[in-house]
């Protein structure tokens, strides 16, 4: 069974948004340190995007900071990333990943693509 499955990503116009949704199975968000969103675009290596602790405490890229948002919904075992005003260069495949130390639990991405 795969830990964590992605959703939401697409084709979307610069300015643009979309949520992706990021849903785990078993407890690994309850008992994860920390809950987060990567990005790689191709040629490039993989960056953080935005992550949020146990304690809620978020975390962003410079380049995303004011136009993407990061949620839990406990009760759902699902983290959100909200994206809006959508730029072409936030084209990546976009990953979630969860860190139950020693243990980096990732899931297989979603393609975003930002372009008219």
């Amino acid at each position: 069974q795969v830990p964590l499955v992605e959703s939401g990503g697409g084709l979307v116009q610069p300015g643009g948004s979309l949520t992706l949704s990021c849903a785990a199975s078993g407890s690994i968000f309850r008992i994860s340190s920390v809950q987060g969103w990567y990005r790689q675009a191709p040629g490039k290596e993989r960056e953080l995007v935005a992550a949020i602790t146990r304690g809620g405490s978020t975390n962003y890229a410079d380049s995303v900071k004011g136009r993407f948002a990061i949620s839990r919904d406990s009760a759902k075992n699902t983290v959100y990333l909200q994206m809006n005003s959508l730029k072409p260069e936030d084209t990546a495949v976009y990953y979630c990943h969860a860190q139950v130390a020693p243990t980096n639990y990732w899931g297989p991405g979603t393609q975003v693509t930002v372009s008219s």
